[in-house]
């Protein structure tokens, strides 16, 4: 693909594909529900501050790019789903690894595995590592790109491409830590279950015709 994706856009995707898997009774999402994903502050980097215009505004790009597509499923609400795969004809082990990069900015191959969990188990980091370079030599192009170690890293970090070459910032941690996977695990489901109540709340208030 030879289009390029703004960071908020890629945000969009990146929920879109998190929510589905993570979420499933919740999607399709409403753009309520969508722009809350993008401004979760748990496993999102960088942290977000979009509103509806902002989000709405990106969606009619993805949705010219057939990326994201619309529908009201019976309802007055507009609920919004992603194409990413279709799109880009890759494998869902690689689309988890382009989400976590999309979500959290670059990561290595050890942080992909753990983060990565809930949208795909990988065996081993060899596992990540081979579909990451399977995403760098991609005869239609590549989706992802290695990075320079980083001073007093042990392991280079890995980013997306849908966005164009990455801005390496110097000023950055020269070593990221990897944040404790099991209690980042019970946080994102802690919100992902606060999300599922408020959409089923909006969707109870919908039929009744509360506001």
């Amino acid at each position: 693909m030879t289009f390029l994706l703004s960071l908020l856009e890629t945000r969009i995707l990146g929920v879109l594909i998190e929510k589905q898997i993570t979420v499933p009774d919740t999607y399709p999402l409403s753009l309520n529900s969508l722009v809350s994903g993008c401004n979760q502050k748990s496993s999102r980097d960088p942290v977000m501050a979009i509103n509806d215009t902002e989000a709405d505004e990106a969606l009619v790009h993805l949705k010219e790019l057939k990326l994201v597509e619309s529908s009201h499923l019976g309802g007055r609400i507009a609920r919004y789903s992603q194409r990413f795969a279709a799109v880009f004809q890759v494998p869902s082990q690689s689309v988890a690894i382009l989400t976590v990069l999309m979500l959290r900015g670059p990561q290595t191959a050890g942080e992909l595995r753990l983060a990565s969990e809930r949208l795909h188990k990988f065996s081993d980091i060899s596992a990540v590592e081979a579909f990451l370079e399977e995403l760098a030599s991609r005869s239609a192009g590549a989706l992802v790109v290695k990075l320079p170690r980083q001073a007093g890293a042990r392991e280079s970090r890995w980013a997306h491409l849908l966005s164009g070459e990455p801005v390496i910032n110097e000023a950055a941690p020269q070593a990221k830590e990897v944040a404790d996977s099991g209690l980042q695990a019970r946080v994102d489901q802690l919100e992902a279950e606060l999300m599922e109540l408020k959409e089923k709340m909006a969707r109870i208030c919908a039929e009744l015709g509360v506001e």
